[in-house]
């Protein structure tokens, strides 16, 4: 399990120390990771520096503008709950809007949702097992080109383990219930399933989130 250190009020100061105790300069630049990633994993070009510090910068906004789910107590579960799709394509809507090279919307459509998802879950503590839902000895999350499409790889963008676990515990985990052949999957492309750029942003948003209350 995680330490408390790397839970602690006191780590997330630190990390809004090294970017100039701003918060949304933290998610901007944890959350650009995250789109530069998802890029390369799907080979599309590198968006403009100026649309994509538009791009989180608006995001962070439109998040702001909602709030951060509240911190679930210690003492209950919580349960799974999707945000309706209505309402993630009206705040992407918003998100998108006056950005400049509109060209390049559409390269952003689906890490939108998902960072927002990402953003806007309630909390829950256990995990709803979708990395391992084998049908017919497949996986999908263990498919590459499902993956490349998850800024989260295999895992769900709300997944507690992404909280809970230490990287080199989350790795064991998956690899577990690992059922596709190793040279095609998760041995050679770790960072596709199992990124580590989508960890710390996860990680931020849980601590910004008791900052915040």
């Amino acid at each position: 399990m995680k330490t408390r250190d790397e839970l602690s009020p006191a780590a997330h100061r630190r990390m809004l120390e090294q970017h100039r105790g701003s918060a949304a300069a933290a998610f901007a630049a944890l959350a650009s990771d995250c789109v530069r990633q998802f890029l390369v994993h799907n080979a599309i070009e590198p968006l403009p520096d100026s649309l994509l510090s538009a791009y989180v910068s608006r995001l962070w906004l439109v998040v702001q503008d909602v709030g951060l789910p509240p911190p679930l107590p210690d003492d209950e579960p919580g349960e799974p709950a999707e945000r309706p799709p209505q309402l993630v394509a009206d705040l992407a809507s918003r998100v998108f809007a006056g950005l400049p090279f509109p060209e390049r919307h559409d390269d952003l459509e689906t890490p939108t949702r998902q960072l927002l998802k990402a953003c806007l879950q309630p909390e829950f503590r256990r995990c709803r097992d979708s990395y391992k839902e084998v049908v017919e000895g497949v996986c999908r999350r263990q498919e590459p080109s499902r993956a490349c499409q998850r800024i989260s790889g295999s895992h769900c963008v709300d997944c507690p383990y992404w909280i809970a676990l230490r990287p080199d515990q989350h790795r064991a985990l998956l690899w577990k219930a690992w059922v596709t052949d190793p040279a095609l999957g998760l041995e050679q492309e770790p960072e596709l399933f199992l990124p580590e750029k989508y960890r710390a942003l996860r990680l931020f948003l849980w601590r910004q989130a008791r900052h915040d209350n």
